[in-house]
């Protein structure tokens, strides 16, 4: 029996988005549904869920829920990965709240930027657990990782863990739609191609019928920009530097030194930065988690269509041989000359009987290599933090991001994490 197990399976909404398609899925049935969680609640939660999808869907798979880590991955093909390390509460209000007490504001901070970094910092040495499970109970499985930040803990995977890892984000497979649905542009027959890095990879060309369309786009952008939208940072990118940028707003306005400046507050105005929005969206799932667990645990008739998560439509693909095109972040292996090797990127990627293969892209335009190469900075030396153990390299990393040095000198920085490494105090043993 072919067996999918899925790390984190206390996310209980994305375990059935995930889960739930592949107990829809023709090819999957008779499959092994693996769930582990160190949440033994939350853990229960989905796998009665499941259960639920299961008996309406008429699914033949098994779901088992584990409390051993390595007995849920023993002989697995496919794991899916979408923990969060440390949680909203201490961890995420740490991110914040510190950064704050030195003026630096964050939106989101689950990428690079301060946030970042120590939410890497943190998922690292648990990621590499995983990894040497893997080796020795399922070396041959692919790993999907869908846990932020997507770039870092894909290229750990990769790198030092020694498993064959995709990394999965739904912001290439909304770009276009939602921006075309903004701007009121039919997208039936249109061509895009997509690449770059994850949260900033480029909408590089998009055309209908031979015919670019970029020009339209950019000057109905134009005229949306005359009224607060919730997407203008994108836009303001895509005016300036050419092209438009993959992930959302409240997340770009974190990645680039534009937008959210001490000595500039009505840029936050202007621009409609929501600042500490990550936070605001926890205590808002806390506070809806009650009701939601009523309707989606304790629902025997529950239903379940399936979504536009590529993870079951990748299994698919690899056991049927019918191919299926993604974007993936994979190593840089030559696809993005203008990017460092060492990096992971952004790229369409083909999917079949052989696995995930990624696509050849060449040069970027050199404005947005640039801006790429700003961020994978600040990702390579966290990982060198992580690998090496040196608590210099933290600094290093934050120094290095567009955002942090933009508005903190050298020394806050360094005192900044400092007392960031001493507020996460359990999660960062190893850089006291």
């Amino acid at each position: 029996m072919s067996k999918i197990t899925f790390l984190g399976a206390g996310s209980t909404v994305f375990a059935k988005n995930v889960l739930g398609d592949c107990l829809l899925t023709p090819a999957l049935q008779g499959y092994e549904i693996a769930l582990f969680d160190i949440d033994h609640e939350r853990l229960q939660d989905s796998a009665n869920m499941l259960n639920n999808i299961k008996k309406t869907s008429g699914s033949t798979s098994i779901i088992k829920a584990y409390t051993n880590r390595k007995e849920a991955l023993n002989g697995a093909k496919f794991v899916v990965n979408a923990i969060q390390v440390g949680g909203y509460d201490p961890c995420t209000i740490t991110d914040f709240e510190i950064p704050k007490k030195y003026g630096l504001r964050q939106t989101i901070a689950d990428t690079v930027g301060i946030g970042g970094i120590f939410r890497n910092l943190r998922t690292i040495p648990v990621m590499l657990d995983f990894a040497a499970d893997i080796r020795e109970v399922c070396p041959d499985a692919l790993f999907l990782n869908y846990t932020n930040p997507m770039a870092v803990l894909t290229n750990v995977m990769n790198t030092y863990g020694g498993v064959n890892t995709v990394g999965l984000c739904h912001s290439v497979q909304t770009c276009v739609p939602e921006l075309f649905k903004h701007l009121e542009i039919d997208q039936t027959g249109v061509k895009a191609k997509i690449a770059g890095i994850n949260h900033m990879a480029w909408l590089l060309e998009v055309s209908k019928d031979g015919v670019d369309l970029y020009p339209e786009i950019k000057k109905r952008a134009a005229e949306k920009q005359k009224e607060k939208h919730k997407d203008m940072v994108r836009y303001e990118m895509m005016l300036k530097f050419g092209h438009y940028i993959t992930e959302s707003s409240e997340h770009n306005a974190e990645y680039h030194p534009y937008f959210i400046k001490r000595n500039y507050p009505e840029l936050v105005d202007r621009f409609n930065i929501p600042l500490d929005e990550y936070p605001r969206r926890c205590i808002d799932q806390i506070s809806r988690w009650k009701k939601m667990r009523e309707d989606l645990v304790n629902d025997a008739n529950l239903t379940h269509v399936r979504s536009h998560e590529y993870a079951s439509y990748i299994f698919e693909a690899i056991e049927t041989d019918v191919p299926f095109k993604i974007g993936g972040n994979v190593m840089n292996t030559g696809l993005i000359t203008n990017l460092p090797r060492e990096a992971v990127v952004e790229v369409p990627c083909l999917v079949d009987r052989n696995g995930v293969t990624p696509t050849y892209v060449g040069d970027l335009p050199p404005q947005l290599a640039a801006l790429n190469r700003t961020n994978i900075n600040t990702q390579l030396l966290t990982i060198e933090a992580a690998i090496t153990g040196k608590r210099e390299h933290i600094y290093h990393a934050a120094m290095l991001d567009p955002h942090t040095s933009a508005e903190l000198s050298m020394d806050d920085i360094v005192a900044m994490c400092d007392e960031l490494i001493e507020a996460h105090g359990k999660w960062l043993p190893e850089y006291k």
